[in-house]
């Protein structure tokens, strides 16, 4: 007998309707798993042998063949478990009932209890999609799978519980949607910096337009500081990027029970040693990297210098495109990558480089040679260029708060409102990632702001990249002052920062 049950497999961050088969026939006893498994799906053969044994079935002791379709799609994790389990005992007609728009996912232990899985939303919503009418996951992936919201969830905790369930036994009851306890503050605030009202104000302006920036600073200056402040005046995230922004983080596995929907923007800080594979993803696995578990947030790179030149070059590709893709002999994913670029450095490799207290001990070439660490290509990607300085000791010891991140945030929400105005029929959220074919039409430039915008190539020697990154800021500020136009004090305040 061949019996089919439905589960879903995943590609990247989304998942696909996936069919798994069953077909036991005569001969000496085998079991096979065929549709380019990986080793974790050829493994759960043993898992399933014990699982089905442990909760009072017999486990046929004939040929059992199992097809995972589409079969030229690799599979991967141990997400089918379940549906394998499942599909043998209906073949060997040990339990019967309708599966025609029911699918199934989920690791088994040897007792046949359900373990959590990675991808369980984008899972559910692949199923939904696929027309399915409920879906069975491990209890703890349940409030996860139920953000899909286009089916029933049933969330169970062991084989014997999904069996009763599929067999009219016992009452399934569907798992209702919750966010959680969503954090309504963060826990830092802008107000905690003393001084830098340059550099906040730079911040102010990539936050209101989703750009990147390089803070340059000696020791001690404020510059991580300031960076781990940045998701606090950003936009509140919407449903649509908290549920994308979930999906990456679910097939990573980093979702907790207690808080199944991401609705704080990431802020991703890797260590400078890490590599260009942690960096963009990729491995046996093909998982997520870190420029995609900071889609819709921060990454935050300090100590910039000190990654290794090929490393920070993977970077370019995903800032312009917005998503990675990852191929490997295994296959090929895209995981989405829209983030803001926030990179830390000193101005040498001692820190005091051109300090009043002639403390650097760097050479001039030492100074060129660390700063040239950074290629051209990437420095071009960068927006805004921040100088950070010593604070002052008047600085320090001010007791007087200094203006708070939901002040900051007001100004950032009216000129991302102005925004998401302009570009509601275009797919744009913010400036930073306006199309080249746009951008001349959205920064028009009058006759005396072009002049110094022209002045501002010769001299400065800027790219056509660059340009276009300076008219983006320009726009940028004119939105947080509420203005139509560009005016010559927006650009004069953007080559500031340049």
């Amino acid at each position: 007998m061949i019996s089919r049950i439905w589960s879903t497999g995943i590609n990247g961050i989304d998942g696909y309707a996936l069919s798994c088969e069953c077909f036991l026939s005569g001969g000496l006893p085998a079991f096979d798993v065929v549709g380019l498994p990986d080793a974790a799906v050829r493994e759960s053969r043993e898992r399933v042998r014990a699982a089905i044994k442990n909760c009072g079935f017999e486990f046929p002791m004939r040929r059992i063949t199992v097809n995972l379709a589409p079969a030229d799609t690799r599979k991967a994790g141990a997400l089918y478990d379940l549906p394998i389990l499942l599909a043998i005992l209906v073949a060997g007609e040990q339990i019967k009932a309708d599966f025609s728009e029911t699918a199934f996912i989920g690791e088994l232990s040897l007792d046949g209890k359900l373990r959590p899985v990675n991808g369980a939303l984008p899972a559910a919503i692949a199923a939904g999609k696929a027309g399915m009418k409920r879906i069975f996951v491990p209890g703890e992936n349940a409030e996860e799978a139920a953000l899909a919201g286009a089916l029933d969830v049933i969330g169970c905790n062991s084989v014997t519980e999904v069996v009763s369930i599929i067999q009219g036994f016992t009452p399934a009851v569907p798992t209702t949607a919750s966010p959680g306890s969503m954090a309504s503050s963060y826990p830092v605030d802008f107000s905690d910096v003393k001084g830098q009202e340059s550099a906040k104000r730079a911040l102010e302006i990539a936050a209101a337009g989703g750009h990147n920036a390089l803070l340059c600073g000696p020791p001690g200056s404020g510059k991580s500081m300031l960076a781990k402040r940045i998701p606090t005046i950003l936009p509140d995230m919407t449903h649509a990027e908290s549920l994308e922004t979930t999906k990456i983080y679910s097939v990573a596995g980093l979702v907790c029970r207690e808080q199944p929907l991401v609705t704080l923007r990431p802020f991703r800080s890797p260590h400078h040693t890490t590599s260009a594979v942690s960096l963009t993803g990729g491995g046996s696995d093909l998982h997520p990297g870190e420029v995609s578990l900071a889609h819709n947030g921060v990454l935050f790179l300090d100590e910039l210098p000190e990654f290794t030149r090929q490393t920070l070059d993977v970077l370019r590709q995903p800032i312009e495109d917005g998503e990675v893709v990852i191929s490997r002999a295994t296959g090929t994913v895209n995981y989405p990558s829209r983030f803001m670029l926030i990179g830390a450095m000193n101005p040498c490799p001692c820190g005091w480089y051109g300090h009043p207290s002639g403390r650097c001990t760097c050479s001039a070439n030492m100074v060129k040679n660390y700063a040239g660490r950074i290629s051209g290509p990437m420095r071009d990607r960068l927006d805004l260029f921040v100088n950070v300085p010593e604070v002052t000791f008047n600085e320090i010891s001010e007791r007087s708060k200094a203006e708070s991140s939901a002040a900051v945030r007001e100004r950032v929400n009216r000129a991302r409102a102005i925004q998401a105005q302009r570009y509601k029929d275009a797919g744009v959220t913010c400036n930073a990632h306006l199309p080249a074919e746009m951008t001349d039409d959205v920064c028009e430039l009058g006759t005396e702001e072009k002049a110094i915008v022209r002045s501002a190539f010769d001299r400065l020697g800027l790219t056509a990249r660059s340009y276009s990154r300076l008219l983006k800021i320009s726009r940028t500020i004119a939105d947080l002052e509420g203005s139509e136009k560009i005016r010559k004090h927006h650009i004069a305040e953007a080559l500031r920062f340049r």
